[in-house]
């Protein structure tokens, strides 16, 4: 799948989608983060999401807390949850509702380096 017009979303931006339980057989429209290239989604309609939760939660390693409220749109003290993500298309995105932070994004890419296994020479 091709796509030449500009994409609805962006590494880094904040959707609400249907995210999985991992334990249970439903789904609950909660915040995402963007996390994969636009080369992803150009080429094949797909996008790499990270789960965001209330930070409320138990930490669990590699939570990366969010900085900017405002800026992702979020209405509680909130983490981006790198360890839970899933593949989704395009058309079950519920909205955007914000973007991340610059000095979250570092961190959050520190992160999913640990986890990919993505080295950078």
């Amino acid at each position: 799948m091709m796509r030449s017009a500009k994409l609805l979303y962006q590494p880094w931006d904040i959707v609400l989608v249907p995210f999985p339980y991992t334990d249970q057989n439903y789904t609950k429209v909660r915040p995402t983060l963007v996390v994969s290239t636009e080369i992803l989604s150009r080429k094949t309609g797909k996008y790499f999401l990270a789960m965001i939760t209330n930070a409320k939660h138990a930490p669990v390693y590699g939570d990366v807390q969010v900085s900017d409220l405002k800026l992702a749109g979020l209405p509680s003290d909130s983490i981006v949850r790198p360890s839970k993500m899933a593949t989704f298309e395009e058309p079950t995105f519920v909205k955007r509702i914000g973007t991340l932070s610059t000095i979250d994004r570092e961190k959050l890419s520190a992160q999913l380096r640990e986890f990919l296994s993505i080295v950078i020479s």
